[in-house]
């Protein structure tokens, strides 16, 4: 299977699809999140009670993410974190999982990309991770109209406001509505460093001048290979 693959523009506007096109994508969404929740009750069973054997705490873990950034206003937000200014990156969303990891991990380190064997994740949460299971109940933010099932995944506040100083054009992929899953996902894995993150930023600008049903389709079909395989997980 053949992505296009680019250089990511340092100035380049976000092309916008046809209104048709958004209307057929957001059917898509609607109706492939609502199918996939209904076909994934017996699996959450399971899930929700491999949960609450394995470690203590809740079984969904909620996290507050950039959503997509509407106004197009994007600038570098002062020190101090004026919340308001923050947001100019985009509205924010709180994207659900199943929880993999345990209570507090970050208590100690604060924002931190996961690691390989990182002892944070549970005995479930890793079988979780490895299948990406723990990304399903996010399906309700699909429904929700905060999420698609195809965009750039969304990122944590903390993140953005980095990021976005280290690697020129970073605040681009929060012009459209985030994805469970995306281009960038498909052809390589979890963050690990800065120069992974560079790496996916490419994918997921190509993905935002290049969007379509067609390679959202494609990207759905490559997403359930990485699933079956285990590629990529931490």
């Amino acid at each position: 299977m053949i992505f296009p693959v680019t250089e990511p523009s340092k100035r380049g506007a976000t092309s916008q699809p046809p209104a048709n096109s958004s209307l057929l994508k957001r059917a898509i969404d609607v109706s492939g999140a609502a199918l996939g929740l209904l076909a994934m009750i017996p699996a959450f069973a399971i899930i929700v009670v491999s949960i609450c054997l394995d470690s203590r705490g809740p079984i969904l873990f909620r996290q507050e993410r950039v959503g997509i950034n509407r106004r197009r206003n994007r600038g570098v937000p002062p020190a101090g974190g004026d919340r308001r200014k923050i947001n100019r990156f985009g509205r924010p969303i709180h994207v659900y999982k199943f929880r993999s990891m345990v209570v507090d991990a970050e208590r100690s380190t604060g924002p931190v990309w996961a690691a390989a064997q990182d002892n944070r994740v549970t005995r479930v949460g890793r079988v979780l991770r490895k299948t990406r299971l723990d990304e399903f109940p996010q399906l309700w933010n699909v429904l929700r109209g905060e999420m698609s099932l195809v965009g750039p995944r969304p990122e944590r506040f903390f993140f953005v406001q980095r990021l976005q100083e280290a690697i020129p054009g970073y605040p681009q992929r929060c012009d459209i509505i985030p994805g469970i899953t995306g281009l960038a996902q498909v052809k390589c894995g979890y963050d690990s460093s800065l120069e992974s993150v560079n790496r996916k930023l490419q994918y997921d600008l190509t993905y935002v001048r290049n969007r379509s049903l067609l390679l959202d389709f494609k990207i759905l079909a490559a997403t359930v290979k990485v699933v079956v395989r285990g590629d990529g997980a931490r």
